[in-house]
């Protein structure tokens, strides 16, 4: 007891001893408004956040479309491959024949992404295009098994379906492991007499979010719904632009029939030797409809992100090297797809893009007001290849384009790949010119960089374009490249710069947004997750409780009538404070970047008569540690309150900010 007494004697001692920042809010005055897009979530198919991950499907190349056709398959007696099936852009199917011996059996066996992940008594819809070739019938059996089992059968769970006729038809059953598994494999017997084909061979399970059939895996986009996105934007990133013009992201293979858009390479592909994953493919199943359909679930604004013509700008550093973009004069057809993803997501069902939207279960429109033209593109000046404006020069002939034909909807540019340097430096300017609504800010920075970019917005040219820092993380320097909590703190002080802005800075999305625990190539991650369970990554939690408590205006918050940003003799603070006028409420947020404790004395100026204050905290001793898949919620956000002095013309609130925390503070007004 004596020396535990002696701990809170020298915690009280320092405490004290320290000097105690005060915080004005003036909540008498409403700042700029906060946009509802201006927390978000960026979607690009890295780490398997597609095939694998978002998208359900548990069966890999279900086609039979990748280069080498049996790719995830293993087979077993008579089996061969045909390229004359049923549909036009996914050719390959199976044909599955009698051995011609009876202990000889024909069956083809799925491995899925790093196994399958089943739960025991739930139900997956298994499905499969067939035929018999010759006419008549044949009986397919259907297994999910665990391979590795002990037991005397590997079968978790089993159907049987009947094949009719020479016509190709959808076939369906229903699969109900009696136990979880994470590593299944899905096998199809052939019929031991009779011939049969197959194509596009499907496994969901039943329970997708909202139910869907060519539905999303549902604990994660719950977790994407919690997070409340303003905006999404979505494809990618450098998926967009691809390794070469062959396998840039096109949104018209992701439309129409699932079972007919074609199968396409993809950019991480190649990317990481470190950690390479040589059948990294799309299926296209979660396409510009799925996209614009989650959107709307999760009341955010699409921001959909197209080839401008130019490739991988990384990959492929040379612009005047033949074959590897697209001359200007040759742009057009790169045009018309914008102007048609547009009527796509707004046209009526009677026009052409719109009609295939309506087929595919969506007659009204999608109200798209955002379209971004380009990823990470850039120009060059002379001290650097001297090729001119290679981006530029293609953004303002979709500009022109875009709006004689469609004036209302918000062009995105870009200032490419860093956050200043020679090129964000060339490329900023050039965005005012070309009178674009938004450019799109990347930057993956270290932990000094945070720390010390905290007036980063305050300084910005009020008169140009508005501001979406659509790609951005704190990435540890020595060998921190991780989702750790150090990180995550500073990325919640940045965003207090961002949210102070809100005049110029109209949108900001963490990035990357998922990983697979055995699939992952680039970390840190929002959410993370393995075949059957996931976790939120504390950065996500950041991102969660800015969007959930955004506001609807800026208030002026300062500290000896200056932003609280870092600066010198603020200690590591950084703040800010937004009035939501849908609750009444007064929303301020501390972080505390110091190794110490900090007093603050946070004052309402214009604010009567409040007692109590709702406090939520992200606080942890480690700054090492992480969440996990064993431990999701090892650090979470914590509810409390605090005591307000009510005064006759503002309230006040005392405190002792924790060292290493972020702290948010609810007051009615």
């Amino acid at each position: 007891m004596k020396h535990l007494s002696t701990i809170l004697l020298l915690a009280s001692t320092l405490t004290t001893g320290a000097q105690t920042h005060v915080l004005d809010v003036n909540t008498k005055k409403l700042g700029a408004p906060v946009q509802p897009t201006m927390y978000g979530i960026f979607f690009e198919d890295i780490n398997y956040a597609a095939d694998g991950g978002l998208y359900a499907e548990l069966v890999k190349n279900r086609s039979f479309e990748f280069p080498n056709a049996f790719t995830g398959w293993d087979i077993s007696g008579n089996v061969t491959l045909k390229d004359d099936g049923p549909f036009e852009r996914n050719p390959h199917y199976v044909r599955l024949a009698p051995t011609g011996h009876g202990d000889k059996h024909t069956m083809i066996e799925n491995h899925g992404f790093f196994g399958m992940g089943v739960k025991g008594g739930q139900e997956y819809r298994f499905s499969v295009w067939a035929r018999v070739p010759d006419g008549g019938k044949a009986k397919l059996w259907i297994d999910l098994v665990e391979n590795a089992t002990m037991d005397d059968d590997q079968k978790l769970g089993n159907a049987g379906i009947e094949v009719a006729g020479k016509e190709w038809k959808k076939y369906t059953a229903i699969l109900k492991p009696k136990r979880t598994c994470a590593k299944a494999h899905l096998r199809v017997w052939g019929d031991g007499k009779v011939t049969t084909d197959l194509e596009h061979v499907s496994l969901f399970p039943v329970d997708t979010w909202k139910g869907r059939e060519n539905g999303m895996r549902k604990d994660l986009a719950q977790a994407l719904n919690d997070m409340r996105p303003g905006v999404f934007r979505f494809p990618g990133g450098c998926i967009v632009e691809g390794t070469d013009l062959a396998t840039r992201y096109q949104w018209k293979n992701t439309v129409g029939p699932v079972e007919n858009r074609p199968l396409n390479e993809n950019r991480w592909h190649y990317t990481f030797t470190n950690r390479y994953f040589p059948d990294y493919f799309q299926s296209y199943g979660l396409g510009f409809f799925e996209f614009f359909q989650l959107c709307e679930d999760f009341g955010s604004e699409a921001l959909p992100v197209i080839s401008c013509g130019l490739s991988c700008q990384f990959q492929n550093p040379d612009p005047t090297k033949p074959g590897v973009h697209v001359a200007l004069e040759d742009l057009e057809p790169y045009i018309q797809d914008a102007l048609d993803l547009i009527e796509f997501a707004n046209g009526p069902a009677d026009s052409k893009w719109g009609k295939i939207r309506a087929e595919m279960g969506h007659p009204a429109p999608f109200n798209l007001k955002y379209l971004g033209v380009g990823n990470e593109q850039w120009d060059y000046d002379e001290q650097h290849g001297g090729f001119g404006p290679v981006f530029t020069s293609r953004l303002k002939k979709f500009s022109d384009a875009i709006r004689k034909k469609y004036p209302n909807i918000k062009l995105i540019g870009t200032t490419g790949p860093n956050s200043e340097g020679w090129d964000f430096d060339l490329l900023q300017p050039r965005m005012k010119e070309l009178k674009v609504d938004l450019y799109d800010e990347h930057y993956y920075r270290n932990e000094k960089w945070f720390l010390t970019h905290g007036l980063r917005y305050d300084s910005y040219d009020r008169k140009g374009p508005k501001v979406f820092a659509g790609e951005y993380a704190c990435h540890g320097s020595k060998n921190h490249k991780w989702n750790h909590y150090y990180t995550s703190l500073l990325e919640a002080a940045h965003m207090t710069g961002i949210e102070r802005n809100a005049d110029i800075v109209h949108m900001a999305t963490y990035a990357p947004l998922f990983a697979h625990v055995e699939g992952w190539q680039w970390r840190p991650d929002a959410i993370w997750y393995d075949n059957l369970r996931s976790f939120k990554s504390v950065s996500y939690y950041v991102q969660q409780l800015y969007a959930t408590n955004k506001g609807t205006h800026v208030l002026q918050l300062t500290m000896n009538k200056k932003p609280v940003a870092g600066q010198e003799g603020q200690d590591g603070l950084f703040a800010s404070s937004v009035f939501d006028a849908t609750t009444g409420e007064v929303i301020i947020k501390v972080v505390n970047t110091s190794d110490a404790i900090q007093p603050v004395s946070i004052q309402l100026t214009g604010m009567k008569g409040a007692r109590t204050a709702e406090t939520i905290t992200l606080c942890h001793n480690s700054m090492d540690d992480e969440n996990t898949l064993d431990e999701p919620e090892k650090i979470i956000p914590r509810s409390g309150t605090c005591a307000v002095d009510a005064g006759k013309g503002a309230s006040l609130i005392t405190d002792d900010l924790p060292a290493k925390s972020f702290r948010i503070y609810k007051i009615k007004k």
